[in-house]
């Protein structure tokens, strides 16, 4: 079955504002975690398998590039053997693109916050409100994403319309 997503992704350079802000909203702090993603080629949409010490999964999802919030649609399966099945889908479809980064991981509620660094790209928030632990409309997900926007002072020219993996591609790294 696929979920919805409703997320933003913004470049940042107010972490520690940020951060405050969710702890003082009574954010439930996750952890670190230090993430691989590899993205596979494939025909449609975008599969990534995540390796961190905290989140393992594969994941396909559909997502336009835009700024501002967005509607992805994404299917996601937990792994316990990432290192097997990295060496499975290179095998058969090629590795694309591998993004790394440190993130740190917060919920409240069903509205999932990463405060990232991506190695050659800098910092990063994104918000992501999801319909996957609550059965929540795409209207009342995009409300909550753009209420957490104002919360954190994210400006439109600080929305970025595509993923790391396609800025890294667009620098040339690979």
């Amino acid at each position: 079955m696929a979920h919805i997503n409703i997320e933003i992704k913004a470049r940042t350079n107010r972490m520690d504002e940020i951060r405050k802000i969710l702890i003082d909203q009574k954010a439930v702090f996750k952890g670190v975690d230090n993430q691989t993603d590899t993205y596979f080629n494939v025909p449609n949409g975008r599969l990534k398998l995540r390796e961190g010490n905290i989140e393992n999964n594969l994941i396909q999802y559909l997502r336009t590039n835009q700024e501002g919030p967005k509607q992805s649609y994404f299917k996601l399966l937990p792994v316990s053997d990432p290192v097997t099945l990295k060496a499975i889908l290179t095998a058969a479809n090629g590795v694309k693109v591998v993004v790394a980064k440190k993130r740190e991981i917060y919920y409240i509620d069903n509205v999932k916050f990463h405060l990232d660094s991506i190695e050659g790209l800098g910092n990063f928030v994104e918000i992501e409100a999801g319909n996957l632990i609550r059965d929540l409309s795409s209207e009342e997900l995009n409300i909550q994403c753009n209420q957490y926007m104002e919360a954190f002072g994210i400006k439109q020219e600080d929305l970025i319309a595509v993923s790391y993996s396609d800025m890294l591609l667009d620098k040339g790294e690979v």
